[in-house]
């Protein structure tokens, strides 16, 4: 099953190559797209049930799609620069910043 799978202990290389990497970006650009959409949906869901609960018209939808969107927005960035991977990760002190790198303090 191991060599059907291409799995064999005599494999060199990294695993699964340039096929890999382009299942990443693929998996990452689905990921960016769910984040976005799902933001807006989910705002624009809680503003039209909080408008007919309330019978504020189409004013709590329109807040709400903005907020949904900017959560989403914001989803996308830290999605896009790996931030937030793990519970509890934190940058440390060591990692390039753009002061660093400038000759900033």
């Amino acid at each position: 099953m191991r060599r059907a799978r291409g799995e064999d202990k005599n494999e060199s290389g990294p695993k699964g190559g340039r096929g890999a990497m382009a299942s990443e970006g693929l998996g990452m650009a689905m990921r960016i797209g769910v984040e976005l959409v799902a933001g807006v949906g989910v705002g624009a869901g809680i503003g039209y049930l909080l408008d007919r609960w309330l019978g504020t018209g189409p004013w709590l939808l329109i807040l709400f799609f903005f907020l949904g969107a900017a959560g989403g927005m914001m989803n996308v960035y830290r999605a896009a620069t790996g931030e937030g991977l793990q519970m509890g990760y934190r940058r440390s002190s060591t990692d390039n910043r753009p002061d660093d790198r400038a000759g900033g303090e």
